[in-house]
């Protein structure tokens, strides 16, 4: 079984080498990264692909060509929503033989939307990582129609065999916090978290109070985040002993008392790590937050806890419901397999063919760069490309 798959920003192409690890032996797999607005930096590239050689980083139209060349029997569409659509409708859409189209989510997807299904509704497989998440997005699929299979597998930090399961070293040295960069979305509410930080350091000289980054702040991301840690904490006069680091999430884990944050997934991995935790809910627990999934934890907590170092262990029922499932129940490999020796073919419905979509996925073009010839847009269409390149320069 030939394996290409296709990432578009740090997050989803660490996900992706993670799944085409789990492939079966005597797969070949080959993975690009697709030029995009959030490609990862040369340094992201580097930490996700975990030993992996580094991949090619492809316009829209030397994917395409890949994919010719190559003929895979599947194709791992690693992206954001949007970047999914345009090359599974029409980028990758009239490849001969048809490859069996997989897609999903890298991350905590509680609550499941809509909006995740219909961008990977043309896909023959959807892949999430918890038994909740399987649920609410059959729920959906079952309504809007559209898509495929839904397949479970484990998180890429959550994996038994993995150095995520290694105990830390006892007697951690410090406490980390995992930013995330679309919450909290005011200013004043991350530099209150910074403040705490700042006295929580100053309160417990024995211990580094470290800033985990997600990417420095001339890298792109997954998200985009309006309001940097580091820029934060500079322009309020660096008010106290704050680390800021980026790299390995594992290597800071393994080396903490206490980890903190406001809906990072870094949380699932200090609880497989077995690293107290705490998952601040001052400014809310909801969706628009995207922290509903730590209801019941036994996780939340606030501010003033941070200030007095009190952190918490897990719910061991919310852990069964929520991530740590066991390895046999992960099904996407097995349910791939069946769709790849069906040898069946027939499209999986996209629910945004219709004209009521029209705009989505012109900015979704936009956003992939996709040349104008190679998709026939009309001249209306070429001309907001032309406006859209313009307003970049």
């Amino acid at each position: 079984m030939r394996v290409l798959a296709v990432a578009d920003s740090d997050s989803y192409l660490k996900w992706a080498a993670c799944l085409l690890g789990d492939l079966p032996p005597g797969c070949v797999t080959e993975l690009a990264v697709v030029r995009t607005p959030i490609a990862p930096s040369g340094e992201q590239i580097a930490a996700a692909v975990q030993g992996r050689p580094a991949p090619p980083v492809l316009s829209a139209r030397s994917v395409r060509r890949l994919a010719e060349r190559t003929r895979p029997d599947v194709i791992l569409v690693a992206c954001t929503g949007p970047v999914v659509d345009i090359l599974v409708a029409e980028v990758l859409a009239d490849l001969r033989p048809r490859p069996v189209f997989v897609s999903g989510l890298p991350g905590i997807s509680v609550p499941a939307t809509e909006k995740a299904w219909l961008f990977r509704s043309g896909c023959d497989l959807f892949v999430v990582h918890s038994e909740r998440e399987v649920a609410e997005f059959s729920e959906i699929a079952a309504r809007l129609g559209g898509g495929g299979a839904v397949g479970l597998a484990r998180l890429p930090f959550l994996r038994p065999a993995g150095p995520a399961f290694e105990a830390p070293a006892r007697g951690g040295d410090r406490v980390v916090f995992a930013t995330q960069a679309k919450v909290p979305r005011q200013r004043e509410q991350r530099e209150s978290i910074l403040r705490v930080l700042a006295d929580l350091a100053a309160a417990r000289p024995d211990l580094d109070v470290v800033v985990k980054l997600r990417a420095l702040e001339d890298e792109r991301q997954t998200h985009k985040e309006r309001f940097h840690y580091q820029r934060l904490w500079r322009e309020m006069g660096e008010p106290g002993r704050v680390e800021f680091a980026t790299g390995s999430m594992h290597d800071q884990l393994t080396r903490a008392a206490g980890f903190v944050t406001v809906s990072s997934t870094a949380a699932l991995e200090a609880i497989a790590l077995g690293v107290p935790t705490l998952v601040l809910g001052d400014f809310g627990v909801n969706a628009e937050m995207i922290n509903l999934v730590f209801e019941d934890s036994g996780l939340l907590g606030t501010l003033d806890d941070l200030a007095a170092g009190r952190f918490h262990t897990a719910s061991p029922a919310w852990c069964a419901a929520n991530y740590f499932h066991p390895a046999e129940r992960s099904d996407w490999t097995g349910l791939l397999n069946g769709l790849v020796i069906s040898h069946s073919r027939t499209p999986a419905r996209s629910l945004l063919d219709g004209p009521e979509h029209a705009g989505a996925r012109r900015r979704a073009r936009l956003r992939v760069e996709v040349p104008p010839k190679m998709l026939r847009v009309g001249y209306r269409a070429k001309r907001r490309v032309r406006r859209y390149l313009k307003a970049l320069t």
